[in-house]
């Protein structure tokens, strides 16, 4: 039973991320660097975005803020209690402190930032335990899926591909 359980939580988990990857590859098409979120809520997604740093000339519109901003218009609170996040990448310090900030009660990733990652890769931001709010963070689901996307896009700036 609790193996059931486990997969069908899996199964959601992916469902969600490849929602997120769809994001990804919209910022991918745009020349931005492929990293997309969804933000659900009761089985929908009310918030979705993807990296707009080049093209908005905005050092905050990253895939998780962008999200996160839709989803509170959205939902009309800036409170996302109940909500899961899926983001391809792990959130940056601004992204986790937004995710804390908006009360969203887990996150859900694709692959570690080594450069930045705050969700337990360089530091645990979300689960910091002076804060007064912490997210549950499950990570590396369809791992492979988003550190190619990273990877392939950086090669073919690089002209490698």
């Amino acid at each position: 039973m609790h193996n059931d359980v486990n997969k069908d939580l899996n199964n959601e988990y992916e469902k969600w991320m490849l929602e997120a990857i769809d994001e990804a590859r919209k910022a991918e098409a745009i020349t931005e660097v492929p990293i997309g979120a969804v933000i659900v809520y009761d089985g929908r997604v009310v918030g979705r975005g993807h990296n707009l740093r080049e093209t908005s000339f905005d050092p905050t519109a990253h895939a998780e803020m962008v999200a996160i901003r839709e989803a509170s218009r959205q939902l009309g609170a800036w409170r996302l209690s109940g909500c899961t996040l899926y983001v391809t990448l792990e959130p940056c310090p601004m992204c986790a402190g937004a995710i804390v900030q908006s009360r969203i009660d887990r996150v859900v990733f694709g692959t570690t930032d080594p450069k930045a990652g705050c969700a337990g890769t360089l530091m645990n931001l979300l689960q910091e335990e002076r804060f007064n709010h912490r997210v549950d963070v499950i990570d590396h689901i369809l791992h492979e899926e988003c550190a190619q996307l990273l990877t392939s896009f950086f090669r073919k700036l690089r002209g490698k591909e």
